[in-house]
């Protein structure tokens, strides 16, 4: 009896102790933390933004916002008797042509598409080759007037005549005080393109490269330090190659061709193209329609090339020795229209 006693006490206190081990057993692992994995950081999504569209502007080779440069050209005949100089608005012409005229003097005719200076000028009176040099832009024609018979032959060209005198210049052109006349006729040139908004841009004239160093002239051409050119005994300039800005920068006699902020003219690109020089009744007439030998200077070198144009609304083609396209470096663009009886002459690096 006692024996049955001492082993139900036994299985009792055996039975406390497992009840109490599973109790305190749970309640541990009831206290403990839990591990929990971290959750992996999320990737985020990729977002792709579409850059906006660009385009080529016409006259220069650059590359702009799409639609920026859809509007015309202007065109002006510019005065280079020393007495004009400093020109207004010439530092942001993309193309200027520089010719031959009476007594052995120079004039201009500048473009601007890619940038449109408040005023322009001043502008005078046009010549037998102008009708030549603009009619493959379009776009719009400032001047001061001429002999008619020029003035007729550029009435008849693809370009709007806007001439000093007429009613429809009334607003936009006028006489400077600051400068003596006949050398005193600017244009308010964003002020006129406002008012012809319906002509279209230009057409390309000439060919770019992506890269000044894929340039004909950087790529294939001779180092050049300086290019010299005479139009006459008392036109002449040359174009002196600034390798930490790649332009050329350009003198009129013996001294700096400066801009109306002081700063000496530049060009990223000088293209010299020979030209047969006729007489037109007492006025010089360079010849365009035709062909002839060329030199491109571009990225501190030059090559030797060919120019031609077929009408006078084909643009000038430069092709190098084989016969390919002649790649300009993306920029503004000085065209020296050298008579035959002129010369050019090209000085390497020291």
């Amino acid at each position: 009896m006692g024996d049955s006693r001492a082993r139900s006490c036994v299985c009792a206190r055996a039975l406390v102790s497992v009840t109490l081990a599973v109790f305190l057993g749970f309640t541990t692992a009831g206290c403990a933390p839990e591990k929990v994995a971290p959750s992996p950081t999320p990737s985020p999504t990729p977002t792709f933004t579409t850059p906006p569209p660009t385009a080529i502007a016409p006259l220069r080779g650059t590359t702009v916002p799409a639609g920026s440069l859809d509007h015309a050209s202007i065109a002006a005949k510019i005065d280079n008797l020393p007495v004009a100089r400093p020109q207004v608005g010439l530092e942001s012409a993309d193309l200027v042509y520089q010719e031959l005229v009476e007594g052995g003097l120079t004039r201009y005719v500048a473009v601007w598409q890619s940038t449109i200076p408040a005023l322009l000028g001043p502008v005078r009176s046009i010549r037998p080759m102008d009708p030549d040099i603009v009619s493959p832009l379009g776009g719009i024609i400032c001047y001061s007037g001429g002999q008619q018979r020029f003035v007729d032959l550029m009435r008849r060209t693809p370009v709007y005549n806007a001439i000093h005198g007429q009613a429809d210049t009334a607003s936009t052109f006028f006489r400077t005080p600051t400068r003596a006349a006949p050398h005193n006729v600017l244009v308010r040139a964003k002020d006129l393109l406002a008012q012809h908004s319906s002509i279209p841009a230009p057409a390309q004239q000439f060919v770019y490269s992506l890269t000044t160093p894929a340039s004909t002239g950087a790529k294939d051409g001779t180092p050049t330090a300086v290019v010299n050119y005479s139009f006459s005994g008392i036109s002449t300039g040359s174009w002196t190659w600034d390798a930490a800005r790649s332009v050329f920068l350009r003198s009129q006699g013996a001294g700096p061709d400066l801009d109306s902020a002081g700063a000496q003219l530049s060009a990223t690109n000088v293209v010299v193209i020979r030209v047969a020089v006729t007489d037109d009744q007492g006025v010089p007439k360079t010849n365009l329609i035709g062909s002839g030998e060329a030199w491109i200077s571009s990225g501190g070198g030059t090559v030797h090339a060919a120019w031609s144009k077929s009408s006078a609304t084909d643009p000038i083609h430069l092709v190098d020795g084989a016969g390919a396209a002649v790649r300009l470096v993306a920029g503004n663009t000085w065209i020296e229209l050298v008579p035959t009886a002129g010369s050019v002459s090209f000085v390497a690096p020291g």
